[in-house]
């Protein structure tokens, strides 16, 4: 059975972009990206919200890579290889390879998924991960804590929903990022 991680970048202050929609205070070094490297290998299937997925289809890409870092290329190659599924009931089509559109979010569907999986899933896009939050299927939280307060924005965990956690790891960077992993207690 994989697990269900909750998997992102946030400011201190909690927000995966700020008011303006800007993330690039977040942008990783090579510390950082290598750790979302061994993160990302593991996961078989990435479940997106449409926004998320629209900001991700960029690694499908080879153009803008050919002049980057190894480690970012070996990203790229883990996110081809990877299972995607999109939610969305605008999307019209996916242009990336292994990705498909799912209309609405099924809680059951996403249980049954976790239940056949041999790896662990991850899910993207803070809408898509409230809901399955309240649905109590978020096994993990991994946050990278980026060293900025941005004072609003987009706010990385659900609001008005308490979430019990215990703490199982914790890392700091080089350039002052801060990685914790908690499990979600009682997560189906």
């Amino acid at each position: 059975m994989g697990k269900l991680i909750y998997a992102a970048n946030t400011s201190l202050d909690g927000y995966l972009e700020d008011e303006t929609g800007a993330f690039d205070w977040s942008v990783p070094d090579k510390e950082v990206h290598s750790f979302w490297n061994e993160h990302e290998r593991r996961i078989g299937t990435s479940l997106y919200g449409r926004r998320m997925y629209e900001t991700m289809r960029v690694w499908e890409d080879d153009e803008w890579l050919r002049g980057e870092p190894d480690v970012v290329r070996e990203y790229a190659e883990i996110w081809r290889d990877t299972d995607k599924v999109v939610y969305s009931a605008t999307l019209g089509e996916v242009s990336t390879a292994r990705t498909r559109i799912e209309r609405s979010f099924d809680p059951d569907a996403v249980r049954t998924l976790k239940e056949s999986s041999d790896a662990d899933l991850s899910i993207g896009g803070a809408t898509l991960a409230a809901e399955a939050f309240r649905h109590g299927l978020v096994d993990e939280v991994v946050l990278l804590l980026c060293p900025v307060v941005v004072g609003g924005g987009k706010p990385a965990l659900p609001r008005g929903l308490r979430v019990d956690l215990d703490l199982l790891e914790h890392r700091r960077f080089g350039n002052g990022v801060v990685q914790v992993r908690h499990a979600v207690r009682n997560a189906s």
